[in-house]
């Protein structure tokens, strides 16, 4: 034959392509429901990379379809290929002919009867049923592949798109209360406090409730509950395992504040830090019908009362980090090396906060301040040190004294929170503390707290080596939240008791 007629070329190109003609499946691959959507339209880099991965997985497969038909006879170039299909295969092919994708397939496969055989050629009766079944497999190894290719670009986007729908979608949930701007009054308190005047009542006791990892952190609000002492007010730091989960914690601090409560008769202030404060606000709103008489106000200091993007990034299915078993890398540390519980950080997603918030909020008659800040990300903040424990060293001299000299243990916790920080900001445009985004740690109904200054979210707890003398310490500013808190109790009960009246 030669040259082969370009008619039965044009109707057998189809039945090897699964019924697919060229232009047609270059309008699969570009349309708006085909393989590859235009996923990354805001970062122009990934999108070109993603059409790039289309158009060869669309190569791939045509070339893996081509090929995967291999008759028992070799036909030289330029010769034509035809098949004769068995009954049964061509009923197999028109049950799907509905779908569009064997739509051809009648047209060519009568071409194809048609088309008389190269000379020299023999068949025996059972080369047509063979062939089918090949297609038939081809087809189905064809599919096999696109859908391999279709999961990884799933991931791939749902890799990149990331928390991008969650971030900040406390603000945007219907029914909940407005907030009330507070950093004003706040940065009164602070300068009364730093020109020496207290005002905090001895009438109630201060508990501080650590956050993450504070087991692994013994001077965790050390110097804030030293200072508070001096001044003759009771403190108490919870001693609750941090890394346990946040409904655990909270029966933990439903029992610490129903013992301080009976031992003193007094009522109880709250400050959790980071998701000490989520742990304290969960005690609350699950137990308030028995702790309401015994609690005075919640401050919620950097907590993603929301949700973190950290830990859903983490921890969300479905990503390329399944490949490495990331989830599994983050389950050994926490567990294994740490002795933690995984739900501790589950607890913190914002698919988990939706899920508790929709059971539990916060009584609307409780006074609530939230304390939002932002990192700063200069590069002088890559230099900042942080002191989180001391070791006692022992020494020989002076050998009168006897005693272990004690080393302080610090370590760049300012340029790791810069570096998330930074990451947060770039990926997603959010402003954070390094760890919370600041439209996360804003709790509804509360009176919240922005001051201009760059603190991080390690900063509250963990003094730094450098910290400006010209600006208040951690210390005081927990002072200045509590006593807000105190105010906006009083006002609280004075609104409710005119409301009564």
């Amino acid at each position: 034959m030669e040259g082969g007629n370009p008619d039965s070329i044009e109707s057998a190109t189809p039945l090897l392509n699964g019924g697919l003609r060229n232009n047609e499946h270059i309008s699969y691959i570009n349309g708006n429901d085909g393989l590859i959507p235009q996923l990354f339209t805001s970062v122009p880099t990934l999108n070109e990379a993603a059409s790039y991965l289309a158009e060869t997985t669309s190569y791939f497969s045509r070339c893996f379809t081509d090929y995967s038909v291999e008759p028992d006879y070799s036909v030289v170039s330029e010769q034509e290929l035809t098949t004769f299909p068995s009954e049964h295969t061509r009923e197999y092919l028109d049950t799907r002919s509905s779908s569009g994708r064997y739509s051809t397939f009648s047209e060519s496969s009568d071409t194809a009867t048609a088309t008389s055989v190269p000379d020299g050629i023999r068949r025996s009766p059972g080369d047509s049923s063979q062939n089918s079944g090949a297609i038939v497999v081809a087809d189905h190894s064809h599919q096999v592949g696109i859908s391999l290719f279709q999961g990884l670009i799933d991931r791939a986007r749902r890799t990149v798109r990331g928390s991008a729908d969650d971030i900040g979608w406390i603000e945007r949930a219907p029914g909940m209360p407005p907030v009330e701007d507070g950093t004003d009054r706040f940065m009164e308190i602070i300068d009364e406090i730093r020109h020496g005047v207290h005002r905090l009542p001895n009438s109630m006791i201060y508990l501080l409730v650590p956050g993450l990892f504070s087991n692994h952190g013994p001077l965790y609000f050390v110097n804030t509950k030293i200072s508070l002492s001096k001044m003759g007010l009771a403190c108490h730091i919870a001693k609750i395992h941090s890394e346990a989960s946040v409904e655990k914690n909270a029966r933990e601090i439903k029992e610490y504040i129903e013992e301080i409560y009976w031992g003193s008769q007094k009522r109880v202030l709250l400050l959790g830090h980071s998701k000490g404060g989520v742990d304290a606000a969960a005690a609350l709103s699950m137990y308030w019908s028995d702790l309401k008489d015994k609690v005075a106000g919640l401050v919620l200091a950097q907590s993603p009362y929301g949700g973190s993007p950290i830990a859903s990034d983490i921890l969300r299915e479905g990503q390329l980090g399944d490949y490495v078993n990331l989830r599994k890398l983050m389950e050994i540390l926490i567990c294994k090396v740490i002795k933690g519980d995984m739900q501790a950080l589950e607890d913190l997603t914002y698919e988990r906060r939706k899920e508790f918030l929709r059971k539990h909020q916060l009584p609307p008659e409780l006074p609530v301040v939230s304390f939002i800040t932002e990192a700063g990300i200069s590069p002088a903040v890559l230099a900042t040190l942080s002191r989180v424990a001391h070791a006692e060293v022992p020494i020989v001299v002076p050998l009168t004294a006897g005693q272990p000299a004690k080393v302080p243990v610090i370590i760049p916790l300012g340029a790791a929170m810069a570096a998330c920080a930074q990451l947060l900001q770039i990926r997603y445009g959010e402003k954070s503390d390094g760890l919370v985004t600041c439209r996360d740690a804003q709790v509804p109904g509360s009176i919240v707290v922005r001051p201009k200054r760059k603190l991080d979210h390690a900063w509250m707890v963990y003094s730094a080596l450098d910290d400006d003398p010209t600006e208040a310490n951690a210390s005081q500013v927990c002072e200045a939240l509590l006593f807000l808190l105190v105010e906006a109790g009083l006002r609280k009960r004075h609104e409710l008791a005119m409301k009564d009246e």
